[in-house]
């Protein structure tokens, strides 16, 4: 196979010798210039398969580089690699037909990345797969480069679920793990979308505010339940959008889909605070605030989500007149088995409401057992054994009784989750928080460009466990790690599904409502 070939230009090229060197050892041929001139030379010399340009160089600037490459050679691809976000520097660069750019500073991964998908991805796509998916590629690729709404990420994760799970029917490795790439850079990008968006949500001026965790009940719940008279609302804790795209069809010989929307997951995208705010209606900080005795902070003893039924008791208080409602939460079989059992004493209530655990559960205990990690070794078999699992559960049965008696029904969960690879150092106290997702504390030790950082947790409404508590996101497929026994953990948590931080995967995530048929 012929060795790619790739321009890399930079005026502090010395600087990026580590780099280079990576990409040596994965068997790139690097050829670098530390300007323009230097490099429009040598694209007229050689051919090479790929540029990367620094946008910010003394003398021809980046975009006069670009310029001159294009008008040279159309068809190269070239990724431009800049210290700024602004958007008059982007719209100008993708005018003029920049295939990727990246924001300094860059990591082996994210140069690996962009490689895999402007490079690779041509001569895999050449391989055997649909002609559709072929075409859409670009389509997404453009998609992901251009979003600055909610509903375009939403729109960006429907197509990467359909296609993850059209891909993976098949036995493409080359196309999965090009489709892989694609969700990395989708969440690289919304990522950067969440760090710059999310504490204006809570602006009442805010115009891309989507509907969150606060509102499920009272923009979907209970408008539904004062139209039909009879509503039962399951929540399966963890569900991922592409885990409920698959167990759809086995639902639809009882029920069928009457609308499906995504909505986002507050921070942390974890059950304390995500599913809390979900059956109070209210964010964890005004949560504490009104409802002192009904918030467990995250250093006091107990269970964090005991009290969920008092907390929607309080907020059907708050917007619905007097109705009947029972709460069941289900943990083991022999739980739900007696919930199958006793269905006819529920539907004398108006709201049933009930939640499932068993696919939190599941993908803990892929964490910590290895009979476990050999059944779910990767997304795909997680999913199929999820799906196993659901077949055959006391929850289908559930569904199956409830149909026969008419009542509408609202499926939804509280976060999803992601597959972590990538472990970033944190330094904490021995109050900070355990998850790794996810860090509280006074006395945080990160670097800030790995992190989404809020100093002042009241700016995105979460409670505080000191005065000058911080909270950190990881973002991606990232995971925090101490120093201490680093490598340890690193090979324990490396590859396991994880929630609490920011991706696609954890925050958009599905609410459906279904009729019986």
């Amino acid at each position: 196979m012929k060795q790619l070939s790739i321009l890399w230009v930079d005026d502090e090229i010395d600087l990026l010798k580590p780099h280079i060197l990576f990409l040596e050892k994965k068997g790139y041929e690097v050829i670098t210039a530390s300007n323009g001139e230097d490099a429009i030379e040598l694209v007229k010399k050689r051919s090479f398969d790929l540029v990367f340009l620094d946008e910010n160089m003394p003398g021809i600037n980046g975009l006069e580089t670009l310029n001159q490459i294009k008008n040279f050679n159309p068809v190269i691809p070239v990724i431009m690699i800049t210290k700024s976000e602004e958007e008059d520097i982007m719209d100008e660069a993708i005018g003029s037909k920049i295939d990727d750019y990246l924001i300094k500073p860059v990591n082996p991964n994210q140069i690996l990345l962009s490689i895999k998908k402007n490079i690779d991805t041509r001569r895999l796509i050449q391989q055997k797969t649909t002609s559709v998916y072929q075409s859409e590629f670009m389509q997404i690729s453009t998609l992901i480069n251009t979003a600055n709404q909610f509903n375009d990420w939403v729109d960006i994760y429907k197509k990467l679920t359909y296609w993850q799970l059209e891909l993976g029917i098949g036995d493409d490795q080359g196309m999965n793990e090009i489709l892989k790439m694609q969700k990395m850079e989708a969440n690289q990008g919304f990522s950067r979308y969440i760090r710059m968006n999310y504490s204006d949500w809570f602006d009442n001026n805010s115009k891309d505010k989507p509907l969150i965790s606060t509102g499920i009940f009272q923009q979907k719940v209970f408008p539904i339940l004062e139209e039909a008279g009879k509503v039962c609302f399951i929540l399966i804790d963890n569900l991922r959008y592409d885990l409920w795209r698959s167990i759809v069809p086995l639902i639809e010989d009882y029920y069928k889909l009457e609308n499906e929307e995504i909505y986002c997951s507050i921070l942390p995208t974890a059950t304390q605070y995500a599913r809390n705010a979900m059956f109070a209606g209210l964010m964890p900080m005004e949560i504490e605030d009104i409802f002192p005795n009904l918030w467990i902070d995250e250093e006091e003893e107990g269970g964090k989500n005991i009290l969920e039924d008092k907390l929607l008791e309080r907020q059907i208080q708050r917007y619905v007149k007097k109705i009947r409602f029972r709460y069941e939460k289900i943990n083991n079989s022999r739980a739900g088995k007696k919930l199958v059992d006793n269905i006819k004493d529920l539907e004398n209530n108006d709201l049933i409401v009930v939640v499932f655990n068993f696919v939190d559960i599941l993908s803990h205990a892929r964490t910590e057992m290895e009979m476990i990690k050999e059944l779910a070794h990767d997304e795909l078999a997680f999913k199929s054994l999820t799906l196993s699992w659901f077949q055959h559960s006391h929850l289908l049965d559930f569904i199956r009784e409830l149909s026969k008696s008419g009542i509408k029904l609202i499926i939804t969960t509280d976060h999803g989750t992601i597959q972590v690879n990538n472990p970033v150092k944190v330094v904490g106290d021995k109050k900070t928080t355990s998850n790794i997702r996810y860090k509280q504390g006074k006395n945080l030790n990160y670097n800030p460009n790995e992190v989404f950082e809020i100093k002042k947790p009241a700016n995105i409404h979460l409670p505080k466990s000191h005065i000058s508590s911080t909270y950190i996101f990881a973002m991606n497929n990232d995971f925090f790690i101490y120093p201490n026994n680093y490598n340890q953990y690193v090979n324990y948590y490396r590859n396991t599904f994880q929630h609490g931080g920011i991706s696609l995967e954890e925050m958009l995530i599905p609410v459906s409502v279904l009729n019986a048929t």
